[in-house]
């Protein structure tokens, strides 16, 4: 328990996933590790292996001194090159090296947790390329997303579905409706009075309006639009596989009903993705 009860919703929810990965990825075959996510380029072990690395760093371990290969085809800027490296220095990793060094370092981390004693507001070092510092609250909030997104990947990869309306779901589609007003004023070039619906249905169900005004300044909310541009209707499944960068529409069209105006909804799902 965090001395500041606001915090403990994500620390809940981000041991939930955690321990969720661990139950999923303790009796797997050396062979399963190798699976291929829907992170670009990397398999089950190195989604582990990412998790594992963000968590030493906010222990305070220092980052590997470590040099990529130069064919990783997904590492096309920086900041992908920096979360490379805590991936890249696991790649040969055995399953029993991997389950001890997570196992290890949840162990670590929710002392740390525990004994946290930094309020909501407290500024902390970002693990996010880049760096910088972000309030308490939201690095919690972004593990606890991040947990649980990858939690998912790994789900995918080894057919075994699950957790969809988990805590860690919650805290996720806040945060990935926070991005829809960029996504369609901004990069879909929206214009002024427009209004988009997405209707989503599953184990986390909602409606939301994204409406622009008349500078071009999208909000979002739970109002009701009685003349759309574009309504979207898709499971919340598809909705965080979209949203997340894990698929582009082609791959999932038949799961998305879309009515309206469509080359508005087609620039909006070219800039669908609002995860780094």
């Amino acid at each position: 328990m965090t001395e500041h009860p606001s915090l403990q919703p994500y620390v809940d929810a981000w041991s939930h996933s955690v321990d969720a990965i661990a139950e999923l990825v303790g009796p797997l075959p050396e062979a399963d590790w190798n699976r291929r996510t829907e992170c670009p380029g990397w398999s089950v072990r190195d989604v582990l292996s990412h998790v594992i690395g963000l968590e030493t760093e906010l222990l305070g371990d220092p980052r590997p001194i470590h040099t990529l290969p130069r064919d990783l085809f997904h590492v096309v800027d920086e900041p992908s090159r920096y979360m490379e490296v805590q991936v890249d220095v696991r790649r040969h990793h055995t399953a029993p090296e991997m389950t001890s060094e997570f196992e290890y370092t949840l162990i670590r981390r929710r002392r740390q947790l525990r004994n946290e004693r930094r309020g909501p507001e407290a500024k902390v070092r970002s693990v996010l390329p880049g760096g910088g510092e972000i309030t308490m609250e939201a690095l919690l909030r972004l593990r606890a997303f991040d947990v649980w997104v990858h939690e998912q990947d790994i789900r995918r990869a080894l057919r075994r579905p699950g957790n969809l309306d988990s805590p860690g779901a919650h805290i996720a589609r806040d945060i990935l409706l926070h991005g829809l007003p960029k996504v369609v004023a901004k990069r879909a070039g929206a214009p002024a009075g427009t209004a988009v619906v997405f209707d989503v249905h599953g184990p986390v169900e909602f409606m939301r309006t994204v409406r622009v005004d008349q500078n071009g300044t999208g909000s979002v909310n739970g109002s009701p639009s009685l003349g759309p541009a574009v309504t979207f209707s898709l499971d919340w499944e598809t909705y965080l596989r979209l949203a997340c960068g894990r698929v582009r529409l082609d791959a999932v069209r038949d799961k998305v009903k879309i009515e309206g105006d469509e080359a508005l909804a087609e620039a909006i799902m070219k800039h669908f993705a609002v995860t780094p």
